[in-house]
């Protein structure tokens, strides 16, 4: 039996709302543009602004969409919000003579978007390319990070697929048209619909609307030419692997993490490395791919609102 849920008591930290989407416990997500940079930020925001802030940053090759399920739970009791990087989304994509496509760059962007939204402090969600760009706003902002949520982002070369890893590293060797391919080839349409089906143990819980919006950003004209630049420019991210072990070791955040088990990009040994850096880490995996939201997310909402439930009060 559904039991009335009083919404003031929603907005409480200490307090976990149901995970239905009942009326009192779910929140309306709201959708916004401003302006960074002179770009169009777009970001999707829910939840009372007077609750603790969780930032939710995003994958490749998706956006603030697979956040969709997962905000309006959250909620319940949390500021939640989620911008689309520049080149994604529904954010500006500008050409590569008018804008660095870097992940120091895109963090700074992500930075700066986060003075413009007012956010003081925030927890992160860190799922793929999200780790890198969150973890480059944690070493910068130690003092704002209230914890740290990872979902399939490493911080260790062991991390990687072996296999992957290698297709990559010609071209960050030795940039040229022979040695793009393989980077080319992770934004076609087999290879985005794999990113979203390899592994799942609840197929019919992936919706195609996913991979379909995914590929139709990825498909704009210039768009190949911004995701190959990244894609190259994922090295740096390698590079700093040991300044981001360096924080999680001195640091000790709270850090909660949320796996798929069965990605093909990043292995049980990038999950597990966070417990070694972090021992008090908290780790949950689930029979799922790299997109673990898209299939589990009722159980990764839980996860996550309990761990933020036990967080100190906001700074």
């Amino acid at each position: 039996m559904n039991k009335s849920v009083d919404p003031a008591t929603l907005a409480s930290p200490g307090r976990s709302a149901p995970l239905a989407a009942t009326p009192t416990s779910a929140r309306p997500v709201t959708y916004h543009t401003v302006k960074v940079r002179g770009l169009d930020i777009f970001y999707r925001e829910a939840g009372s602004r007077s609750a603790p802030t969780v930032l939710l940053l995003h994958g490749f090759p998706s956006s603030s969409h697979m956040f969709r399920d997962l905000m309006p739970v959250l909620a319940a009791g949390y500021h939640v919000i989620a911008p689309d990087y520049p080149g994604f989304g529904h954010s500006s994509a500008p050409v590569q003579d008018e804008f660095a496509y870097t992940f120091a760059n895109l963090a700074d962007v992500v930075d700066e978007f986060t003075a413009v939204a007012g956010l003081k402090s925030y927890v992160l969600y860190m799922q793929d390319y999200g780790g890198p760009i969150g973890l480059r706003l944690a070493v910068k902002h130690p003092d704002q990070v209230r914890g740290l949520i990872v979902q399939n982002a490493v911080v260790n070369v062991e991390g990687w697929n072996p296999d992957v890893a290698a297709s990559f590293l010609p071209a960050w060797q030795n940039r040229t048209p022979e040695t793009e391919k393989p980077l080319r080839a992770a934004f076609d349409a087999e290879a985005t619909k794999f990113q979203y089906t390899h592994g799942v143990s609840r197929s019919d819980r992936i919706n195609p609307d996913a991979w379909v919006y995914d590929q139709t950003l990825l498909d704009r004209p210039g768009n190949d030419s911004i995701q190959v630049e990244l894609l190259y420019h994922y090295k740096d991210n390698v590079a700093q692997y040991r300044a981001w072990q360096d924080y999680l070791e001195a640091k000790q955040p709270p850090v909660l993490v949320v796996w798929g088990n069965n990605d093909p990009f990043f292995t049980a040994q990038g999950r597990d490395f966070f417990k070694i850096l972090v021992p008090a880490a908290e780790v949950h995996s689930y029979d799922a791919g790299h997109f673990a939201l898209e299939s589990h997310w009722p159980e990764i909402a839980s996860a996550i609102r309990a761990f933020l439930d036990r967080l100190p009060g906001t700074m």
